[in-house]
């Protein structure tokens, strides 16, 4: 893959930051593009409004705790949507409850991801989302 664009869905700007920071190391060119609400994400997904001509995603990082739509809803969205379900989506929250752990596979995430507190380790996990879900992992083609 030569580039991979990926959405963050993420309302905090320090991780917003530290996120992009870790992504933008790496053999693979990445567009980032940043969601800081569960509303705009959406409109993002279906290409509403500002986004009409959005590049759509690859890979998502989505957090639980977001404003207007919850990640939850969100992932929902996205997964009855067949223009997008297909997209992975890595729930990377600050969240360890087990109800939010349980009601995103249930809500069909690829994976659920506790954010690390300690920048470096949090540098650490970004870079293994990026050789795992980049490098390692075959993703759809797009259309």
């Amino acid at each position: 893959m030569e580039s991979i664009a990926i959405l963050l869905i993420e309302d905090n700007e320090g991780d917003i930051l530290l996120t992009k920071e870790a992504l933008g190391h790496g053999r693979i060119k990445k567009e980032v593009s940043v969601a800081k609400d569960g509303w705009e994400a959406v409109q993002f997904l279906e290409k509403k409004g500002a986004y009409e001509n959005a590049t759509m995603p690859d890979l998502i990082l989505l957090d639980v705790n977001l404003p207007k739509l919850n990640g939850h809803e969100v992932l929902a969205r996205i997964k009855s949507n067949p223009q997008i379900q297909h997209i992975p989506v890595i729930m990377l929250t600050t969240s360890s409850s087990e109800s939010d752990i349980l009601k995103s596979y249930q809500n069909h995430v690829n994976c659920f991801i506790t954010k690390p507190v300690e920048a470096n380790n949090f540098l650490d996990t970004i870079a293994a989302i990026e050789d795992f879900w980049i490098s390692i992992v075959q993703l759809p083609k797009k259309d």
